[in-house]
């Protein structure tokens, strides 16, 4: 897994009522209270502790383990040159290397990932995550925990989401019960199915640790944050409640190690089962549009604007011929809410904006000189592909100190702009911004190494260390930003 998610500590008040019904037998006080509630689906043991044992045997069958060969062009770099001194020296003795005699000097690089997902329906679809199986030309097999395999087609991937649709050919295949996950508490008990490390059908549990978790990369996701043990396998295997429902899909961990350190995070099953019902219907997944780039409102920005609390997104640029533009909305106003859906902070606008169809009409309450206006708009469509490029502190690696977003180039934007490829900026911070990067910029290369898409872009910047220089097109000219991360 490509991208990383948790246990950690359990709750002690149940153990704590043990001890007092032990010491003072017949008070009553054996009987906690998350005892008497405690689900019907999960029984208790003798302790008065949830046994998740009859769930894991219920839901088990229809979590699956997925395998991924993905073809890649073998790197130039990892190939010895004939010019090299040592290439006639490993080739007289015999030693196989990359480059050498009979070692397929150009061919491709097979690689292999393991995963995580479950079944969705008994016709064989299978949800995942989108890093699992997005990387390259890819074989996926599911394997059931009956052993029996399957290959399995790739309906398609939402990047922004993480989600992957998969299809197997079966037919009255076990499958999952779903719960609606708003409904879920902060501490509630969860458990997770998955296969971190190669380990299938490996349970860990643990509770809800917070709700609606937005992360600095992630514009489109409310998650759902656990302690519940996460590994490298578990990504794209289900979260289940006490009921044996799925509330959510195992995507990342908060790790500076790697590995699990008590910090996971849950794509809602509500924002997958969207995107499942999208890919199904039209082969795509459809956000719209409104074209502008937001900020957050701090309490200073709030004061100056004359709002009584630091709500809402405030507009910093807006797109030419955008949705934005053709309703009206200028640089300064704050959107307060969406067709009566607050907004309470900028991450919310992105995702109430991003779950509305193309050419949809909304209503945007607005904030401008002092009063509330409403403002209607009819959306465009979001390009497909955009994705976080390097924003905010992450891994603490380059890339994710660099404080940039952005996406992809569309091919018709890379023909419009007269470029191969390339990447379009739509927000800095941090130290891009510092260093002159602005919405709205192209960047084409990194330390004269060209790039074609966003993966390239980060993949370049990670291997770049703390400086190099970026080339940039704004407008019509073209210039190279000088980047120091400190």
């Amino acid at each position: 897994m490509s991208r990383n998610v948790a246990i950690h500590k359990v709750v002690a008040s149940a153990a704590t009522a043990v001890l007092l019904a032990t010491l003072f037998p017949g008070s009553g006080l054996a009987q906690s209270p998350a005892a008497a509630t405690a689900p019907a689906a999960v029984a208790l043991n003798k302790f008065g502790l949830p046994d998740f044992g009859d769930l894991v045997e219920s839901v088990g069958p229809a979590v699956v383990n997925i395998s991924v060969a993905s073809e890649s062009q073998r790197p130039s770099a990892e190939m010895l040159s004939p010019d090299d001194p040592f290439y006639d020296f490993l080739r007289r003795f015999g030693v196989p290397f990359p480059g050498g005699p009979g070692q397929g000097e150009r061919g491709p690089r097979i690689s292999r990932g393991i995963g995580s997902g479950f079944i969705i329906s008994d016709d064989g679809y299978v949800l995942t995550n989108a890093h699992v199986v997005s990387e390259g030309k890819v074989e996926v097999t599911v394997r059931l925990i009956d052993k029996r395999e399957f290959k399995a087609e790739v309906i398609g991937t939402d990047a922004r989401t993480d989600i992957a649709l998969l299809k197997i050919d079966a037919k009255g295949l076990p499958t999952v019960k779903t719960a609606d996950a708003d409904r879920t508490r902060v501490g509630e008990w969860v458990v997770a199915m998955g296969s971190p490390f190669g380990f299938d059908n490996t349970v860990t549990a643990g509770i809800i640790s917070a709700k609606a978790r937005r992360l600095q990369s992630e514009n489109y996701v409310p998650f759902i944050q656990t302690d519940v043990a996460i590994n490298p396998g578990n990504s794209g295997g289900p979260l289940f409640n006490l009921e044996g429902e799925v509330i959510g899909i195992n995507s990342q961990i908060y790790s500076r190690s790697g590995g699990f350190m008590g910090i996971s995070f849950a794509i809602p099953i509500d924002v997958a089962l969207n995107i499942k019902n999208q890919l199904i219907e039209f082969g795509r997944v459809q956000r719209g549009k409104l074209g502008i780039t937001i900020q957050t409102v701090d309490r200073d920005l709030a004061q100056t604007f004359g709002l009584a609390e630091p709500t809402g997104a405030l507009v910093a640029r807006v797109e030419p011929d955008s949705a934005a533009d053709k309703a009206g909305l200028k640089a300064g106003d704050v959107v307060l809410g969406v067709d009566g859906v607050k907004v309470g902070e900028s991450a919310d606008l992105p995702r109430i904006i991003g779950d509305k169809r193309p050419d949809t009409a909304v209503k945007l309450e607005i904030w401008r000189d002092g009063a509330r206006q409403i403002i209607d708009a009819r959306l465009d469509e979001m390009p497909s592909g955009s994705t976080a490029l390097a924003s905010g502190p992450g891994r603490g690696d380059a890339a994710d100190t660099l404080g940039l977003t952005g996406r992809s180039l569309t091919p018709d934007e890379a023909s419009r702009f007269g470029v191969p490829g390339g990447v379009l900026v739509e927000g800095a911070t941090g130290p891009a911004a510092q260093f002159g990067i602005q919405p709205g910029d192209l960047i084409l290369a990194i330390n004269n190494q060209r790039i074609s898409n966003a993966a390239e872009f980060r993949t370049l910047v990670e291997r770049s260390g703390k400086r190099f220089a970026l080339l940039v097109q704004r407008g019509d000219s073209r210039i190279f930003v000088p980047i120091r991360i400190e």
